[in-house]
């Protein structure tokens, strides 16, 4: 039995597969955008803090890129329904989608960045520069392994169980080969 191609998997017309896939979306987005909302309300708290004048140049450096780098992780989360709202009724939904996935997907390396720049700092004002970057650079590692490398561990496998199945579906007509004794 042939496999149908993703586009005909559920059977539904190429507007009602964007239609899905940027309702999809929307949820990542609403998941994401909650956590970028709290870390881009910490920073912009940071600077009114009795403590705030006594952070040092490094410290004022990584402040102001993390929260730079939380509002522009906020833009990108954003953009999709400010590119929807202005495309909306123009015939538009596939590019809307295909659009505003890479803008999610610019949109979570960039909150990678600032998740590790809030861990850096405040780990580093807390117990000092060297436990700050080791902090940081865990917080680094833990959302490329969970973010990166666990979705490409995963996608890998679906395409070898795929072709494990397709294999054996087309040998299934065949005589097994014989086994040594």
């Amino acid at each position: 039995m042939a496999e149908r191609p993703p586009e005909q998997a559920r059977r539904e017309t190429p507007l009602e597969r964007a239609d899905r896939n940027f309702a999809e979306l929307l949820q990542e987005l609403r998941v994401t955008q909650t956590g970028v909302q709290i870390l881009f309300a910490f920073l912009l708290t940071l600077a009114f803090t009795q403590r705030f004048p006594t952070l040092d140049t490094v410290q004022r450096a990584t402040y102001v890129t993390t929260l730079l780098l939380a509002m522009l992780a906020a833009a990108l989360f954003t953009a999709p329904a400010a590119l929807h709202r202005s495309l909306f009724q123009q015939n538009a939904k596939p590019v809307i989608v295909k659009v505003s996935s890479r803008l999610a997907t610019i949109g979570m390396g960039v909150l990678m960045l600032a998740f590790t720049g809030s861990v850096l700092l405040v780990v580093d004002v807390s117990l000092g520069r060297v436990a700050g970057i080791a902090a940081g650079a865990g917080t680094l590692l833990v959302c490329v392994g969970l973010w990166r490398v666990l979705p490409w561990v995963v996608r890998r496998t679906v395409v070898v169980r795929k072709r494990a199945r397709k294999q054996s579906e087309d040998s299934a007509g065949r005589e097994p080969p014989e086994r040594p004794r």
